[in-house]
């Protein structure tokens, strides 16, 4: 058996596979290790400042198009907090639900993971499966199996990490779940489920499904509180928080942002569709692929220069501006501050994140890219920055 035939079995089997092609007992030992890996003292260190603990509950949030995985734990004051960000080395298909097994979408939703979906035996390092479908996917007659989070950067419908950023997200699930938790929270978004972003994919087929997340987002961020989920008439419900005080929160909040994407639409900005030749990438692997660093095994590479094109459904309505205004925009744009020197520079931040996750794999280059892709924005407005430099010890 040749080498490539060799890695075909690795894949197909995991790590059984691998244990007999060794004819030793030391792959075993080193995967018991993986799977027991200690979180880093440096993140036990941010739990501490953030009041909670490794046994406290946890919830993950995911984001296709910023390509990021965020690790929430609830805090001493019963709010989850945010932890952690991580950035996503590989996910694939398009933004929009997983529909059917094949399509090589990586699902978005709200599902449950327990101790039982934990794979220890991974043949992507270590890996937990999100637990698609769930009772939505089923009532609109999705299909397949198996989609997980794993280490490796290769993807047909996961959502793929480093195996190091795999590594401390399987042991913050592991110690969660060791601490009573019965299953953890997996909400995975299509983007940052911002009155700007659902403004700008008004016109997109999935709009629809997305007001759903967009409804349970906000719920999330106005309470603090896990969501609890039901599926009714082929839609998402929420459950209404046991506390009124929270309960107010979560309909002010909606109120709110029910105003702003209407007054957004109404202001003409353009609506847009995102395409993918096959999924993305957080721009700091790319940047790190630029510089010739390797990442690996990377799934399609050649999909990666045309991910994240921006489709114009809609232009953009021109702003109607009065005479007198007119007149003194000439002095009022000399006079304004650029933005870029008010603002942070999410470029400049890709670059110095990309550097520092360099240490990873210092080695030739992995994959070319056909062309440069388009510059990603990583800030969305509203939200705090969420940048790969979290991810280093």
């Amino acid at each position: 058996m040749d080498l490539r035939s060799k890695i075909a079995v690795w894949r197909a089997v995991g790590c059984l596979a691998a244990l007999l092609l060794s004819q030793g007992s030391a792959p075993a030992l080193a995967q018991s290790d993986k799977s027991g890996a200690p979180i880093p003292a440096a993140t036990l260190a941010l739990m501490k400042a953030r009041e909670t603990t490794a046994a406290a509950p946890i919830l993950i949030r995911s984001y296709k198009k910023e390509a990021e995985l965020e690790i929430w734990k609830k805090a001493k004051n019963g709010r989850f907090v945010l932890l952690k960000a991580f950035p996503i080395c590989r996910w694939s298909g398009q933004l929009g639900p997983k529909s059917k097994a094949g399509d090589r979408q990586t699902p978005e939703g709200f599902y449950s993971v327990g101790p039982k979906q934990m794979n220890p035996n991974s043949a992507y390092y270590l890996s937990f499966d999100t637990g698609y479908p769930n009772a939505y996917d089923r009532a609109h007659g999705g299909s397949g199996s198996y989609l997980m989070v794993h280490g490796t950067c290769s993807s047909a419908g996961c959502y793929a990490m480093t195996d190091k950023g795999v590594g401390e997200i399987y042991a913050l699930a592991r110690d969660a779940l060791r601490g009573g938790q019965p299953a953890f929270q997996f909400q995975a978004y299509p983007f940052r489920m911002t009155a700007q972003n659902m403004a700008k994919y008004r016109s997109d087929p999935n709009i629809a499904f997305w007001r759903q997340l967009k409804e349970g987002s906000d719920r999330f961020e106005a309470t603090g509180e896990e969501l609890v989920v039901g599926v009714a008439a082929g839609r998402y419900v929420f459950a209404a928080s046991a506390d009124p005080e929270k309960e107010a929160l979560a309909a002010a909040r909606r109120d709110e942002e029910e105003a702003r994407v209407a007054a957004l639409i109404a202001d003409g900005g353009a609506a847009v569709r995102t395409t993918y030749a096959d999924g993305g990438q957080h721009p700091a692997f790319l940047e790190l692929a630029r510089q010739g660093a390797f990442l690996g095994e990377v799934s399609r590479p050649e999909a990666l220069a045309y991910a994240g094109l921006d489709v114009i459904v809609t232009p953009a309505r021109p702003k109607r501006r009065s005479p007198a205004t007119a007149s003194l925009a000439p002095n009022a744009a000399k006079d304004a501050t650029p933005l870029e020197a008010a603002a942070p520079q999410p470029a400049a931040a890709a670059s110095s994140s990309a550097a520092e996750l360099s240490a990873f794999a210092p080695a030739p280059m992995c994959y070319p890219l056909g062309r440069p892709t388009p510059k990603v924005q990583s800030l969305m407005a509203g939200a705090m920055p969420i940048l790969p430099a979290t991810f280093i010890d």
